[in-house]
């Protein structure tokens, strides 16, 4: 099993165990502390992280600013291609396409997830993994389309 999904796993049913989670994570990506994320699902093919509401995430207009969202949709997508993608691969963000549908305000949830299988290959491809990013009341706020590089590990 993937070492972060089975790190997951051990701390998910702890007491603080998905805060716990998100800060290690940061803690190896120190950027994403900017978005303070909690993580609700990991697992391979999905993933779930909320970021709450707070005035270092705002912009000039008192909503959650692009970039944070940029931010939650990276890892989100990072993290389910780290779960889901088979052991003898690797991956890197090659790119990302976004689109902002309504001001970001209050709690919100981001969701990626693959958009085909990812399979085992003796050379590396693209693998788009689509972002749903919603507010408190379910409306998608952000979408962002990240296409992952998927490539052979090296000596597998």
């Amino acid at each position: 099993m993937n070492q972060a999904l089975s790190l997951y796993r051990r701390l998910v049913s702890l007491p603080g165990g998905r805060w716990l989670y998100g800060r290690l994570i940061c803690f190896k990506a120190p950027y994403f502390a900017t978005i303070a994320p909690r993580f609700l699902t990991l697992e391979p093919g999905r993933c779930e992280v909320a970021i709450r509401d707070r005035r270092r995430v705002h912009n000039h207009i008192g909503t959650v600013h692009a970039i944070a969202l940029c931010n939650a949709a990276e890892l989100t997508a990072g993290m389910m291609t780290d779960v889901t993608i088979p052991a003898s691969m690797r991956w890197i963000p090659k790119g990302m396409t976004v689109e902002y549908l309504a001001k970001a305000k209050g709690t919100l949830v981001a969701l990626a997830k693959p958009e085909r299988p990812a399979v085992e290959a003796a050379n590396g491809y693209a693998w788009p993994v689509l972002v749903s990013v919603r507010n408190e009341a379910g409306e998608d706020v952000f979408r962002a389309r990240i296409d992952m590089w998927v490539s052979p590990r090296k000596g597998a």
